[in-house]
């Protein structure tokens, strides 16, 4: 099923991320992880683009596995370091798979590279454009703190309503600890003209080391009183999880009760976080047709 056709139903849904496994790495873990998730009944779940060396057939084995379970996969798609022969070829595989859903990604180049292959992809509207006409569903992403490569926020938002207009049908957010940044976020992003479905990305922190690497990477912004919560909790685990899920399940509470319907949680490949946060939302979405 494609994913616009589930988030125009217009109620609340949670999706989930998983990673295929690295290369070599053995396929049951993530086979059982992907079991166990999909027993949460999320809309959907979404893939990220396989290890290095072998990434098609990482992602298109995870992706088709998704969908065996009864769940529909978004498999992710990164360009800039793709020929456009080799995206084609990665594309006709996801659609043998039955895969209707790509999130479109520009990703980054491998460390001996200095530019893209000649004829290549650029940016992620790139690859969006060439895909368009392939009727599948597109999907890409935000940030609602700016893309870490971007210096402002409006040239960022134009470069997304470019993708959108060059054929996304929903973008997913980076993750935020802070809801009020998404919905200035969001607002923003209606007042200049991106009226496609906005999914919120959460991300469930369990452990205090996850949260330093967090910021390293994309410098998002941490309420006081999440540092506190990682302050006090960080080098406790078991304590650390409990208030990882509340702070989570907290959020996405709020998201829903402000007419956010659409959530993905970024799972990290941890059954057991997604299966307490959707407990906890048992009865907010037991009256809805996930």
């Amino acid at each position: 099923m494609k994913i616009k056709d589930l988030l125009a139903k217009g109620r609340p849904s949670v999706s989930f991320e998983i990673f295929p496994p690295k290369k070599e790495s053995p396929f049951e873990p993530v086979k059982e992880a992907v079991e166990r998730l999909a027993r949460q009944r999320p809309s959907f779940m979404s893939v990220t683009y396989g290890a290095s060396g072998n990434a098609q057939a990482n992602t298109v084995e995870v992706a088709s596995f998704v969908q065996k379970c009864g769940v529909p996969a978004l498999a992710h798609l990164t360009c800039i370091a793709a020929t456009r022969d080799g995206i084609a070829e990665e594309v006709a595989a996801l659609r043998r798979a039955g895969i209707e859903n790509v999130l479109c990604l520009r990703g980054d180049l491998p460390k001996d590279a200095t530019e893209p292959p000649p004829g290549g992809f650029s940016h992620a509207v790139d690859l969006v454009r060439a895909l368009r006409p392939s009727n599948l569903c597109l999907g890409g992403a935000c940030y609602p703190e700016c893309h870490p490569d971007c210096a402002h926020m409006e040239d960022d938002i134009l470069h997304l309503r470019e993708k959108v207009e060059a054929g996304l049908d929903f973008v997913t957010t980076q993750m935020f600890f802070d809801n009020n940044i998404f919905y200035r976020y969001l607002s923003k992003l209606r007042d200049r003209g991106v009226t496609v479905p906005v999914i919120a990305g959460i991300m469930p922190v369990t452990n205090g080391l996850q949260i330093a690497r967090i910021c390293r990477i994309s410098g998002t912004y941490l309420p006081s009183r999440f540092k506190a919560i990682v302050d006090r909790y960080g080098d406790r685990p078991a304590a650390m999880l409990d208030a990882g899920v509340a702070y989570a399940t907290e959020q996405i509470i709020d998201l829903f009760a402000n007419g956010v319907n659409a959530v993905h949680v970024y799972t990290m490949n941890r059954p057991e976080v997604a299966e307490r946060i959707m407990a906890n939302l048992q009865s907010i979405l037991s009256d809805d047709d996930r």
